[in-house]
This record gives structure tokens, sequence and C-alpha cells, in this order.
């Protein structure tokens, strides 16, 4: 049996409970991706094409800082990588955070939660940031608990 890790990024909350539960119910280690600055509210206004998140968004080479990089990835055979869908890719602090460690020979599974979208072009935008022999795949977008207990009985 392969090791799991869960690794999310959570700006409101919403996809942290989500991640939680899915570590929970399939035996896995949490992480959670955290930005040295945390995001506002303000900075989650979409409709602000000033506010952080609509500038780092529309600029594709946004690194965002994480506030550590201490997941000991190494450990881990399979990651389920989670996210809230951002303009219809993942937000590019997990550019970063896919940046900052070795994934070599890993499978990542990624699981969005979204107010409307499925996952758009993340894994594309995301396979640049890893090494050639690492696996992204898409998983599910996860807004409710039983998409979640749907989805843990495939994994």
């Amino acid at each position: 049996m392969s090791k799991k890790l869960v690794a999310y990024f959570s700006a409101s909350g919403t996809t942290a409970g989500v991640a939680k539960e899915l570590a929970n119910a399939i035996g896995a280690d949490l992480y959670r991706i955290q930005p040295a600055v945390l995001y506002t509210q303000a900075d989650l206004n979409w409709m602000d094409k000033k506010s952080r998140s609509s500038v780092e968004m529309n600029d594709k080479s946004s690194r965002p800082a994480l506030a550590d990089t201490d997941a000991n990835i190494g450990a881990y055979d399979t990651i389920l990588l989670g996210f809230p869908i951002w303009w219809y890719v993942a937000p590019t602090i997990i550019n970063t955070f896919l940046e900052s460690y070795d994934f070599s020979g890993k499978k990542i599974v990624l699981f969005a939660t979204s107010g409307g979208s499925g996952f758009g072009k993340a894994v594309a935008g995301l396979k640049p940031s890893v090494s050639a022999d690492t696996v992204i795949t898409e998983g599910r977008i996860l807004n409710s608990a039983s998409e979640l207990k749907k989805w843990v009985k495939t994994l």
C-alpha cells in the first residue's frame, strides 16, 4: 500500500474542511499549504482587478511565497493536492508549492472546491511546475460530503 499525503491550500476555509475529511477517510497525512502572507477578504475579491488574487491570476509567472517548505514529500508515493478553483485553474501558490519540492516519480491527484466551474486547464497549468516523470491527474471537484464519499471509494 502506498503512503498518501493530502496537501491543500485554502484561502477561505472551504477547501480545508474537505481536505481534513478526505485525509481522515483515507487514512492519509495532512499538510496545509500556507502563504507567507495570508489572504484577506479584499485580496479574494475577484471583481476587483487590483485585488491580490486577481493580480496573481493575471500573471502566470506569479509565485506567492510560502510560509514554510517543511513538508516531507519524499515520504509519500501519492499526493492528493487540493485547492479552490480560481479563474478555471489552480491558484498560482500551487505552482509555488510544486516548484518547492522534488515530486520525481510521484503521483499527484488533484481535488478542488469550486463555486461553479470545473478543473478547466488546472492540470496543464501545473504540469510545467514538476519533473517530467511526475504524474498529475485530475481527480474531483468536491463541493459536498456525498461527492467526497463517492470519490473515496475509488481511491
